[in-house]
């Protein structure tokens, strides 16, 4: 098993703090690049490198940075999805099979 390694960092006045460099080396981080966290049920924070391919659209990825940062101003809005409502979606769209990599069709199609 990998042995833990513990590092930390401080917080500003403004809220900023820089990444350790053990962190940096261990993510292979380069200046720019954009780190992702991932925030666990259990409190848990884990961060990653997000590689270029998954920033490639700029309108989702403003998108994400509006939800995130909605469900860290109001946590409290978060909702658990009922297993009802996980049911009715699978009977709707169970067995279509989609190709994510097709072209979409054109509009006059």
């Amino acid at each position: 098993m990998p042995a833990t390694i513990d590092v930390e960092s401080t917080l500003t006045d403004r809220y900023q703090t820089t990444v350790p460099e053990t962190v940096r080396r261990a993510l292979k981080l380069s200046k720019r690049d954009k780190i992702q966290y991932t925030i666990r049920p259990s409190g848990e924070v884990v961060l990653t490198r997000v590689n270029a391919a998954e920033v490639d659209d700029p309108v989702l990825g403003h998108f994400l940075g509006f939800l995130a940062r909605d469900i860290a101003s109001h946590p409290e809005r978060l909702q658990t999805v009922d297993a009802g409502f996980v049911r009715r979606l699978q009977s709707l769209v169970g067995g279509i099979e989609v190709d994510l990599d097709a072209a979409l069709p054109a509009d006059d199609e």
